[in-house]
């Protein structure tokens, strides 16, 4: 655990990568596995529908916003800088995404 209380910028980085997947994981478990969905068949359905891929990446991105405020609150500030710098380029590829 002493690995996230670092300021640094890679770790931001790090972070705001993973951040989204392990909430998209949480996503799929909360809404998608009590219907019965496989992995395999909620992928094929955001494949086939991708007018719901900016919805589902905003979606997780939210986990992102709670990690750069807690890190904010503890003044790692490079961290927290990588973390919303990655949350820019997600932001840019919803944009491109919902352009598309």
């Amino acid at each position: 655990m002493n690995m996230l209380k670092q300021d640094k910028l890679s770790l931001g980085i790090l972070l705001g990568l993973l951040t989204p997947a392990v909430a998209f994981f949480i996503y799929y478990l909360a809404v998608f596995l009590p219907r019965d969905l496989g992995i395999g068949e909620f992928l094929v359905m955001l494949k086939n529908n991708k007018h719901l891929i900016p919805k589902v990446i905003s979606i997780c991105l939210l986990a992102n916003g709670i990690v750069f405020y807690l890190y904010t609150r503890v003044r790692l500030d490079l961290t927290a800088r990588g973390i919303f710098l990655i949350t820019l380029l997600y932001a840019i590829v919803i944009l491109l995404l919902k352009i598309i």
